[in-house]
């Protein structure tokens, strides 16, 4: 963990202004990926609300808290364009269905705005591939989030 943390500091993706704890890692890490998703398309004050409310939820944070971590994230996914050292700290921190819902999480975003474009159905299999989770899991993810009525 602490040599991910090093790593993540010392990229030159990630300004030396923006401070990183270890325990704040693995949600400052979903916050960036939630964050590239809503930033594929055109950005919607429904999905940013989608993220907040899915960060307050997951990590139990106050609203200032997710206010403070969304802006991080923010700030870290302007300087970056890669996601693999973000999905390299879920899978060390995740198990798979923890992962899961991650990706479920991920396609609620997707699919605030009623459909998922082009650029955010690469972004998702690309993240998918990189957090190794089965087809067959990211098919049942993606139908709850899209359909969530039918749960």
């Amino acid at each position: 963990m602490l040599y991910i943390l090093q790593n993540l500091l010392s990229s030159s993706f990630i300004p030396a202004c923006i401070e990183i704890q270890p325990e704040n890692l693995l949600q400052l890490a979903m916050a960036v990926l939630l964050i590239e998703i809503m930033q594929t398309d055109a950005k919607s004050i429904a999905e940013h609300a989608t993220i907040l409310g899915i960060l307050k939820e997951r990590f139990s944070l106050s609203t200032t808290e997710v206010m403070q971590l969304t802006e991080r994230g923010r700030e870290i996914a302007k300087h970056t364009n890669d996601v693999h050292q973000f999905t390299t700290v879920i899978n060390r921190e995740l198990e798979l269905p923890e992962k899961v819902h991650l990706i479920e999480y991920m396609w609620r975003v997707a699919y605030v705005d009623g459909q998922v474009s082009e650029h955010e159905d690469r972004l998702m299999h690309k993240i998918v591939d990189l957090l190794h989770i089965p087809p067959a899991d990211n098919i049942a993810a993606r139908t709850r989030a899209r359909f969530p009525d039918l749960r």
